[in-house]
């Protein structure tokens, strides 16, 4: 079991987390909320603060920035869209879902299958819309992954046609990124020429995204899942297999990560979230 004393005494002054010791950011910050909402524990005043830190950091246009240094709204928008209803209400999240929406990556836009055609002179096919890390740049799996999640937590609310064929572009887009093996790795399945190995917490947040995906499309998925998780020593990677393959109905003994090094907030966070999973408390999957 996953002590969250280590959880709370890493909350700085100012209400946010950092990833280990230092500034707060809001990946660290989103994955302690998860974490204590999905164990009911925590006090509401920790909870309050961490929430009050996001309420501040939310930028103009409705999205957010990893952290104080970057001035531009990324990824992390998604990330925050997982929050429980009950938190999010304290955000602008009507903006940050227009701007989540409005993210695709770079090369499933017009004017670069435009320029595509005229140096190959061919148009190629349209990719499936991922999202990118940042905007105006490829996608790749784990953006997209969180993407897909938030949008399925949002369109259980509002089951709008476009959050629906948004999503069903972006499970498009991970199965499209789908390694030799199986798994996926950070975006390309390929490099060089040949067939790029896939990694753990990759395989493990794309089955989860791909919940709801026809089984027979994911039997190679979930079997390098099953073997990544049966020799993974990383105990975030080890978790994300666990919540993804909990996700397709295939339950894995508790987690067998020895607990013998200083964690991330991340690592310690997403541990919580996939321990209370094993138990039916799915927070990224109900």
């Amino acid at each position: 079991m996953i002590d969250l004393s280590s959880l709370l005494s890493r909350q700085n002054p100012d209400g946010g987390w950092p990833y280990s010791r230092g500034s707060s950011w809001t990946e660290p910050t989103v994955y302690a909320l998860l974490a204590l909402s999905a164990s009911g524990e925590g006090d509401a005043h920790v909870v309050y603060r961490g929430l009050q830190w996001l309420r501040i950091a939310q930028r103009s246009d409705g999205g957010w920035s990893p952290g104080q240094s970057v001035d531009e709204s990324t990824w992390v928008t998604a990330l925050v869209l997982l929050l429980p209803d009950a938190m999010l209400a304290r955000f602008n999240t009507r903006s940050a879902l227009r701007r989540l929406l409005a993210q695709t990556g770079r090369e499933s836009t017009w004017t670069l299958r435009l320029r595509s055609m005229l140096i190959s002179g061919r148009v190629d096919p349209r990719s499936p819309d991922g999202w990118p890390w940042f905007p105006d740049t490829a996608a790749w799996v784990t953006p997209t992954a969180l993407g897909v999640l938030a949008l399925r937590k949002t369109g259980r609310r509002n089951p709008s046609r476009e959050i629906q064929d948004r999503i069903q572009q972006g499970q498009e887009f991970l199965i499209s990124r789908m390694c030799a093996d199986g798994g996926w790795n950070h975006g390309s399945s390929k490099a060089l020429g040949y067939d790029g190995p896939s990694y753990p917490e990759t395989t493990g947040l794309a089955l989860l995204a791909l919940k709801g995906v026809p089984e027979n499309r994911l039997v190679k998925s979930i079997g390098r899942a099953e073997q990544h998780l049966a020799v993974c020593r990383s105990l975030e990677a080890a978790s994300w297999l666990e919540m993804g393959l909990l996700a397709h109905g295939r339950p894995s003994e508790a987690g067998t990560i020895p607990l013998n090094r200083a964690l991330t907030t991340q690592e310690l966070a997403v541990a919580v979230v996939a321990q209370e999973a094993r138990r039916g408390r799915k927070i990224l999957d109900d």
